[in-house]
């Protein structure tokens, strides 16, 4: 049982540690996105240099790096707590690499691809939902880091209120979690007034 754990949980971390933005910038930028804009590995700021199409491709590669080792998972018969390691383990291999010194992205489009398989039909409910409050809070207010930490935290709350097993609704509420303390620095601008908002935000 101890290395079966050990299998799977290795497997999410490796399948999310794949450094999507950072490879997409290098292979057709040749460039460092790491040297560029917020200095982070992901999706908002490869969009900042690259445009909107490439910053939705990293996103979608980026919740499939995660989907992906939870699939595998469930199909292998494997219980919800290692379910719910699996998908941490995924989120924490995408924030720290172990390919780029364990600096990388903040593990939003990650942990909707993780939570989104973990639990049909539930997951399915969920995950869409919690992406309509990111939609609705970005559109209302602008900033990306607050529509990600509060779609994240009411993605925890759907978990639990549709009947989903504790350990599943624990793990998208400590990635909830990880996610607010991946964007503390985002935070401290938006009370400084600092923070800056997207295009078509209010």
């Amino acid at each position: 049982m101890f290395f079966v754990y050990i299998f799977w949980i290795s497997a999410g971390y490796l399948a999310g540690s794949l450094p999507t933005a950072y490879l997409v910038a290098k292979k057709f930028k040749n460039m460092d996105i790491r040297s560029f804009g917020s200095g982070n590995v992901g999706a908002t700021n490869l969009g900042r240099l690259m445009g909107r199409r490439w910053a939705v491709f990293v996103s979608v590669v980026d919740m499939l790096k995660g989907g992906v080792p939870v699939t595998m998972a469930n199909l292998a018969g494997c219980d919800n707590l290692l379910v719910s390691l699996v998908a941490i383990a995924a989120v924490l291999g995408h924030n720290y690499p172990v390919w780029l010194n364990f600096k990388g992205g903040k593990g939003v489009a990650t942990t909707y691809g993780t939570m989104f398989f973990v639990f049909p039909w539930i997951s399915f409910v969920a995950v869409p939902a919690a992406g309509l409050v990111w939609y609705l809070t970005l559109r209302i207010s602008g900033y990306v880091s607050l529509a990600s930490i509060l779609s994240l935290f009411s993605m925890s709350v759907l978990f639990l209120a549709l009947g989903s097993p504790l350990a599943l609704g624990g793990a998208a509420f400590s990635l909830a979690v990880l996610s607010s303390w991946r964007h503390r620095s985002n935070l401290v601008r938006i009370a400084s007034g600092k923070e800056e908002k997207i295009k078509g935000g209010r």
